[in-house]
C-alpha cells in the first residue's frame, strides 16, 4: 500500500532559525530529506507534504520555497499568521514561494493563548483560504478542541484539518474526556482527521496496542473518506521509536481493513484533499 505522508518536518538549522528547538534533545540537530527518504521509501512512503516547523517569522516564506523544490516533496502546508491584519499580503507571499505548491496552511495554536483564534480578524483571514481552496491544519490540544469546533461553524465553507488525532492525552486522561470532544469536532462536515503524532503522548515502549483505541475511535468518528495519514517526523521519535515504527504500529491497527479504506487512508483522501 503506497503511502503519502502529509506532515513532515524537515530541520535545516543552516538554512533557517527553530526558536522552539532550544534545550529539545535529540530534535535540535539536522533533520533532511535525504535521510527521511533513506528510511521512508522502503516503507512504501513514495511522496511527502512538509509541514512547516515554526520557523522564526522572517524565515516563514524561505521556508515555504525551499521545501518546494526538493524531490518527493509535492507540497508544502505553510506557516502563518491569520491573527494579523496583514495577513493577505503574507498569503500572497507565501504562494508565490511556493509556486504552485502550497496545498494548506497552518497556525500552530496549542502554544498561544486561546483568544489568538478567536477573533473576528482570525475569521475573516480564514475567510481567504477558503475563498482559495486552501486547507487549514488545526494543532490543538485536546482540552482545545472547542477552540476547533468554534472555527469550523464560522467558516463552513473552508476545510479544517485535526492534527495529531487532537493530541489526546494518552500518558494522562487516557481516552476522556478526549474521546467525547473529538467526536463533537468529527462530526462537523468541514473537518477531517489527521492520524498522525499521537506517539509524542506516549511512553517510551508504545505498541501498537497502546495507540490502537484513539485511532480507533478517529475511524469511528471521521469515517475511513476523512482521514489522511502523517509521520510528524522527527518529532515522532522524541519518546524512543522510529518513522518505521509508526507506520508499521498504524499497518497492524488497520489490517483488518480493506484495501479500499487502507487506500483512503493512507494515499487517496490526501490526494483530494491537497489536490496532489
Amino acid at each position: 500500500m503506497r503511502i503519502i505522508d502529509t506532515h513532515l518536518h524537515l530541520i535545516y538549522p543552516d538554512r533557517f532559525s527553530y526558536p522552539w528547538l532550544a534545550g529539545k534533545t535529540g530534535l535540535d540537530r539536522a533533520w533532511t530529506h535525504d535521510s527521511y527518504f533513506a528510511e521512508a521509501v522502503p516503507l512504501g512512503i513514495e511522496a511527502a507534504l512538509h509541514m512547516e516547523v515554526d520557523v522564526a517569522e522572517p524565515d516563514m516564506v524561505e521556508e515555504t520555497g525551499f521545501v518546494v523544490g526538493l524531490p518527493r516533496i509535492v507540497g508544502a502546508i505553510a506557516a502563518c499568521r491569520p491573527e494579523r491584519a496583514d495577513f493577505p499580503d503574507q498569503l500572497e507571499r507565501l504562494l508565490e514561494a511556493g509556486r504552485g505548491k502550497v496545498k494548506g496552511l497552518r497556525r500552530i495554536l496549542h502554544e498561544v493563548p486561546d483568544d489568538v483564534s478567536q477573533s473576528a480578524l482570525f475569521e475573516e483571514n480564514l475567510r481567504h483560504l477558503a475563498r482559495r481552496d486552501l486547507p487549514f491544519d488545526l494543532c490543538l490540544r485536546a482540552d482545545q478542541l472547542h477552540l476547533g469546533v468554534r472555527l469550523a461553524r464560522l467558516v463552513p465553507d473552508l476545510t479544517f484539518v485535526l492534527d495529531h488525532c487532537g493530541n489526546p492525552d494518552i500518558n494522562g486522561q487516557g481516552l476522556d474526556p478526549w474521546r467525547e470532544s473529538l467526536s463533537s469536532i468529527a462530526a462537523l462536515p468541514n473537518v477531517m482527521g489527521k492520524v498522525s503524532g499521537i506517539v509524542n503522548h506516549c511512553d517510551p515502549g508504545w505498541t501498537a496496542e497502546t495507540l490502537r483505541p484513539y485511532v480507533e475511535h478517529m475511524i469511528a468518528a471521521f469515517g475511513w473518506d476523512r482521514l489522511v495519514w502523517g509521520s510528524d517526523h522527527p518529532v515522532a521519535t522524541t519518546t524512543g521509536g522510529t518513522l518505521t515504527d509508526w507506520v508499521n504500529a498504524t499497518r497492524t491497527i488497520v489490517q483488518g481493513a480493506s484495501t479500499d479504506e487502507k487506500a483512503a487512508l493512507f494515499h487517496r483522501n490526501a490526494e483530494r484533499l491537497y489536490r496532489l
